[in-house]
């Protein structure tokens, strides 16, 4: 089956982080969850995501995360799981890059793969996404 292509925009709420190490000091760990709602080639109103940032400096740092999503990806509806890797920099900009994880796939969604990214610059309330898929 060839790869489709979708794009279209997320917003998120509900950011919760709190530390793991010591606030102040340098790199540090802190966990946070959100809530994301996407429209577009993927169409969920509210997922769950889970996020483990290092902070390399107040402003910079990585981050690693899972994102359980139910809703539809070009009318399939189904349920599958993120993986998720990122930076930030100190002018607010987030890129990252996410999978789906093999296996995660259900009803509809059962055989999805596939693979995107996103670029968040500060101040934006719709975040856009780009994501290739296929289902076996």
């Amino acid at each position: 089956m060839p790869t489709t292509k979708v794009t279209g925009h997320f917003t998120f709420a509900d950011w919760k982080e709190g530390p793991v190490t010591p606030e102040g000091t340098f790199p540090r760990l802190a966990h946070a969850t959100v809530t994301n709602a996407f429209s577009g080639g993927i169409e969920a109103e509210a997922t769950t995501c889970d996020y483990a940032i290092a902070y390399l400096t107040e402003t910079t740092g990585v981050f690693a995360g899972t994102e359980l999503v139910t809703g539809r990806v070009d009318g399939r509806a189904g349920t599958f799981v993120l993986e998720e890797r990122g930076r930030f920099e100190s002018d607010g900009t987030v890129h990252c890059a996410f999978e789906v994880v093999g296996g995660s796939g259900t009803e509809g969604l059962r055989g999805l793969r596939g693979t995107g990214g996103f670029t968040y610059r500060h101040g934006e309330t719709e975040v856009p996404y780009a994501f290739e898929y296929d289902v076996e």
